[in-house]
């Protein structure tokens, strides 16, 4: 096994005269043994930093370091790396436990009996020893993919890359891989990096996650601290489903005006904000706190749009006094609807929850105090 290091990593592609910056200086450690998520919108270089890992991108600049090593000019067949693609790559026309054993064959020495033992052995880990004799047709979109991580595993790897390996399944099937594939890395202790758009994934998988947006890295950290302390406004609105609400406002004395609102902010925000500074309140759906009666100076009127009962919780759509559709916020609630659609009600901004960020640069000045929970159901009593 072995930890990897991306150390200032650039990819730069030539279209005629022009040149297309995929990459640019992306540096990040993983641990030995660690679960790296990559994880951004399409086109953000993502899977374009895992080929690069694999040897099957030419780095442009930087190095790629797997343990002790420089691995820039070693071929992919040579850098003990296994890769899992979107699309399972599976030969038609060979068994399961020859598509498993073909690996084997080419890049090792064992003998057929050992190759034999180490798929058998992979199989039974993955569930799918009474399906080696098999041919991927025959298979289920879940067993191919197991297929998949089986032949990957086999070859006992320093290093696992997966490129959205679940993106083909259903969403039943896609939660149930996601557990699956969290205990067999930490049952495997391999270094994994995981290349996906879903940010779902992110949070629920990675030890840490990277978050990327055109080709650069915009903040590395644990799930949770990507949620609650996000570097910047990308990361705050791109992590999180419903997204975080934002708010373009101005500073004005102890207070941020906003088309709809003046929020009045207390002495302990930043001192070095100056009046007149542009910034974005960001808040969270599960922090509005939705009431039928007046909540002091942080707390608004604001009219319910539509209510979406996802029986755990509940969507709230809501508008300021003149807002179009497009300019509707979002609360959630749990339990059962407390509003419906027409209702007037009052939203609660407590500051404890908010974010700031200058509306310049999307630089986060202010996040919310971890130490805030919030009401049990997101509706003050």
């Amino acid at each position: 096994m072995a930890g990897l290091e991306l150390d200032d990593v650039t990819k730069v592609y030539q279209d005629g005269e022009a040149s297309v910056v995929a990459v640019e200086d992306v540096s990040v450690e993983v641990p030995d043994g660690d679960f790296l998520v990559l994880v951004g919108p399409s086109g953000c270089g993502k899977s374009t930093t895992l080929r690069m890992i694999a040897g099957l991108e030419e780095v442009t600049d930087g190095d790629v370091k797997l343990g002790e090593r420089t691995v820039n000019d070693v071929s992919a067949q040579d850098r003990d790396i296994a890769m899992v693609f979107q699309s399972y790559a599976l030969y038609p026309h060979k068994s399961v436990r020859e598509n498993m054993s073909f690996g084997l064959e080419e890049s090792t020495d064992l003998s057929s009996a050992e190759i034999s033992e180490t798929v058998e052995e992979t199989a039974a880990l993955m569930g799918i020893d009474d399906l080696l004799d098999r041919k991927p047709g025959e298979l289920s979109g879940g067993q191919q993919q197991r297929v998949a991580l089986g032949r990957a595993i086999v070859r006992d790897p320093d290093v696992f890359l997966m490129d959205e390996p679940l993106s083909n399944l259903d969403a039943k099937l896609r939660a149930e891989m996601r557990t699956e594939l969290q205990h067999l890395q930490e049952q495997l202790g391999v270094t994994t990096v995981y290349v996906t758009h879903d940010q779902t994934e992110a949070m629920t998988m990675g030890d840490r996650i990277a978050v990327l947006d055109q080709g650069e890295l915009q903040q590395v950290g644990t799930p949770l601290e990507c949620y609650h302390e996000p570097n910047n406004l990308f990361v705050a609105g791109f992590i999180g489903e419903p997204s975080m609400n934002f708010f373009d406002g101005t500073l004005e004395g102890d207070a941020l005006v906003t088309d709809d609102f003046e929020y009045p902010l207390s002495a302990e925000r930043d001192a070095d904000l100056e009046d007149g500074t542009d910034l974005v309140l960001g808040i969270r759906p599960e922090d509005i706190r939705i009431s039928d009666r007046g909540t002091g100076d942080r707390g608004f009127e604001a009219d319910v749009s539509v209510v979406e009962p996802m029986g755990n919780e509940n969507i709230v759509h809501l508008r300021f006094d003149g807002a179009t559709a497009a300019e509707e916020f979002i609360a959630t609630t749990e339990g059962v609807p407390t509003v419906s659609g027409g209702d007037r009600v009052t939203v609660e901004f407590p500051e404890e929850a908010i974010h700031l960020f200058d509306a310049e640069s999307g630089v986060a000045v202010k996040n919310r105090r971890l130490a805030f929970t919030g009401t049990a159901d997101g509706v003050l009593p």
